[in-house]
């Protein structure tokens, strides 16, 4: 199911309206991508939506984390980011301790590993978050 309808399918079931102010904050944290705090997402609403209020950016990002079309990412730096929720397969993050870059990033050889681990202590994984922190190469 496309987010803008998985999205509008999710207000209706919760008696929420489906506002003109949605459709912009959805639109524009669909196109910018991911690991967007609020203010990001203020910031770049802004320009051209100077009516929209930050209260409503984060109000907003809360709702698509609620429905499913985004995923709360939190970096400890004091800050929730929000990412597209998906299907695909999971990565894992490294995080500027700086700047705040973050790359997403996949490697098998550490997902059997984490399964390796988890089976010499008799666990099985329900989930798992990596987060590697150091500097990015432009400030290291």
């Amino acid at each position: 199911m496309k987010r803008k309808q998985m999205f509008r399918d999710f207000l209706a079931r919760e008696g929420l309206k489906s506002t003109n102010q949605r459709e912009l904050i959805l639109d524009e944290f669909l196109k910018a991508g991911s690991h967007l705090s609020t203010e990001d997402l203020y910031l770049r609403l802004k320009k051209n939506y100077p009516h929209i209020g930050y209260a409503t950016v984060h109000r907003t990002l809360k709702l698509f984390s609620e429905c499913g079309i985004a995923a709360e990412r939190h970096f400890g730096d004091g800050q929730t980011r929000y990412e597209l929720a998906s299907d695909e397969e999971h990565h894992d993050h490294l995080i500027c301790t700086r700047c705040n870059a973050i790359v997403e990033f996949e490697n098998p050889e550490i997902e059997r590993l984490q399964e390796t681990v988890a089976e010499a202590y008799g666990y099985t994984i329900e989930r798992h978050r990596l987060e590697i922190f150091g500097l990015c190469p432009k400030c290291a």
